[in-house]
């Protein structure tokens, strides 16, 4: 096998993997489906709502940090995911069938996005630390790779699909399928045999805690501090591909799907390309900063769909790069019985940012363009870019 998958090899990471797959797909189809709902059916294409959606999911990862690092460092992980896996399978149901029953209003909306919210932010922190317990050390980064190489590997196939049958079919269908796309990762959940790391019942495993081990490591601190900059600004593609798809290009449903697959072509590509390195470069995470800006403020200059298409794949790649090296130098930086709090801390920085900027850049789209909007997510990547550089050219005197 390839060195690329070489996590593979270990078969309770591969039954890990193939379940996970068909939940993102699921997730994804639901996550398209949602935007274009909010946009287009319970408002007259407010990008400000789609925030606001954005903003209720994502938002309870600043608030449940505590509470997802203590459960993913003292009570054994697969438990965990079982329990908050199947909650989220609960409100995908709730929501179709709702939805089906024309019961489904932007205030209910809201309620299942924080519902969701609330459970995948106890879900996040687990979810990463859980893998070095399916692999060893020397497979961790790769591994952390293959995950997001499957993730939006579902997101190529997801919202294309979503997008097709959204033209076809009540959204409420697709809300059910992603309910069914749970059953096989929950199955795969209870079968696993895993050796879980050994617990300290006396450890403090208090946010605090993490807090004060990320604060004595300078550079776990500056990875969070991107993370933190490009998550919140960045990473707001849901209203910038929805915003260009409606404002800009007078597309449909389908043309967002595509669109939204075309950037997750360039992710799957920078997942891939990171599985293919044995370790994490400081070096390429700052090219990929400077490239997902320029990626960015490239596509919001795009004259047409085509090439607003090509310029998302190429900001997906550098997107995944960026996040894939800053998650495995985070990791890799960190020992295995604090994973699970500096993990809470850092998704509670990358998701939790989403409440302070997805609302900011949808007012932005709303009055002054989705072309500006892009644009103020590109300089992210670029100011990034800016104090990454400095580190290392401060840590590299210092080594000479």
């Amino acid at each position: 096998m390839s060195d690329t998958f070489r996590a593979l090899r270990n078969h309770s990471y591969r039954q890990w993997a193939m379940g996970a797959l068909v939940s993102n797909i699921g997730t994804w189809m639901q996550r398209t489906a949602q935007d274009w709902m909010v946009l287009t059916q319970l408002t007259q294409h407010n990008a400000t709502a789609v925030g606001w959606v954005m903003s209720l999911q994502f938002g309870p990862q600043l608030l449940l940090t505590p509470l997802a690092g203590n459960l993913a460092d003292r009570f054994p992980r697969r438990q965990v995911l079982i329990y908050t896996q199947s909650a989220m399978a609960l409100i995908a149901l709730m929501l179709g069938i709702l939805s089906l029953m024309n019961l489904i209003n932007l205030h209910r909306l809201y309620f299942f996005a924080l519902a969701l919210g609330v459970f995948s932010a106890l879900d996040a922190p687990t979810r990463q630390a859980f893998v070095s317990e399916l692999t060893g050390e020397d497979d961790l980064p790769n591994a952390i790779a293959l995950n997001s190489a499957s993730f939006h590997g579902a997101r190529l196939l997801g919202p294309a699909c979503a997008g097709l049958l959204m033209t076809q079919i009540d959204l409420g269908w697709v809300f059910l399928i992603n309910a069914l796309s749970y059953v096989p990762l929950l199955n795969t959940l209870r079968q696993l045999q895993t050796k879980p790391l050994p617990k300290n019942p006396h450890a403090d495993h208090s946010v605090l805690s993490g807090l004060r081990y990320i604060q004595k490591r300078p550079e776990l601190s500056l990875l969070m501090l991107l993370i933190f900059l490009v998550g919140t600004f960045g990473l707001n593609f849901p209203i910038f591909i929805a915003t260009m798809s409606v404002q800009v290009f007078h597309a449909g449903p389908d043309m967002f799907g595509i669109l939204s697959s075309c950037m997750a072509i360039g992710s799957v590509a920078g997942a891939l390309y990171s599985a293919s390195r044995a370790r994490p470069s400081r070096t390429g995470l700052l090219l990929a900063a400077v490239l997902f800006g320029a990626g960015c403020v490239g596509a919001a200059c795009a004259p047409n769909s085509m090439l607003f298409a090509i310029l998302l794949a190429v900001t997906g790649l550098s997107a995944q790069f960026f996040n894939t090296s800053t998650n495995s130098l985070v990791q890799l930086g960190t020992e295995p019985e604090m994973r699970g709090r500096v993990m809470a801390i850092l998704l509670a920085l990358f998701l939790g940012g989403t409440p302070l900027g997805a609302p900011l850049i949808g007012s932005i789209a709303d009055h002054f363009g989705a072309r500006w909007a892009l644009i103020t997510g590109g300089s992210s990547g670029w100011i990034a870019a800016i104090i990454w550089g400095y580190y290392l050219v401060r840590r590299r005197t210092k080594e000479y």
